[in-house]
C-alpha cells in the first residue's frame, strides 16, 4: 500500500551493444505529485543487468537528496528484483558487489519495496535510459500471429 509520504520510482537501464555503453533512466514521483526524471549515460561500460542496477542506484541517490524516506520501486528486471528483494536467491557472483552496493543504498531508507513489472508498464523509464544513449524509444511489443496453412 502506498502512503501519502511514499515516493514511487520506475527505473530501467539499457546496454548497447550488450555489453556496451549503458544508459540509465528513472522517474521519481514525490508524495506531492512532483515528478523528477533522470536520463544519464553511465561513464563505464557494462551489460544490461549492470545498467538496471546502476539506474536504480541513480534513482536512490536522487531520492535521498530529496529527503525521501519510503520508496516503492518498480523495475522490469526480474533479476534485479530477485537479487534485491527475495532473500535466499542464489547470488550472481559477477554482479554480487554491485548488488551489495545497491542493497546498502536501500538500507538508508526507512521503508522500501521492490516490484517487478512488465516492460510495457515501464515505458517512460525505458525511453529515458535509451535517450541517454541517443536512441529512440522502443515500440510496443509485437504480437506474433499464427500463420494459417
Amino acid at each position: 500500500m502506498v502512503l501519502s509520504t511514499d515516493w514511487i520510482i520506475h527505473c530501467d537501464g539499457s546496454a548497447v551493444p550488450n555489453p556496451g555503453r549503458m544508459g540509465l533512466g528513472a522517474v521519481l514521483l514525490a508524495p506531492d505529485g512532483t515528478r523528477h526524471v533522470l536520463s544519464v549515460a553511465a561513464d563505464v561500460r557494462g551489460c544490461n543487468n549492470e545498467a538496471e542496477a546502476r539506474a536504480l542506484m541513480l534513482a536512490l541517490h536522487d531520492a535521498q537528496a530529496h529527503g525521501a524516506t519510503a520508496l516503492h520501486i518498480y523495475s522490469d528486471s526480474s533479476l534485479l528484483v530477485a537479487q534485491l528483494g527475495s532473500p535466499g536467491t542464489p547470488p550472481v557472483l559477477r554482479l554480487a558487489a554491485l548488488y551489495a552496493e545497491v542493497a546498502a543504498l536501500l538500507a538508508n531508507f526507512v521503508h522500501t519495496s521492490l516490484h517487478w513489472i512488465p516492460r510495457h508498464r515501464n515505458g517512460e523509464a525505458d525511453a529515458l535510459a535509451r535517450a541517454a544513449l541517443g536512441l529512440v524509444p522502443k515500440g510496443p511489443a509485437k504480437l506474433m500471429k499464427k500463420k494459417r496453412r
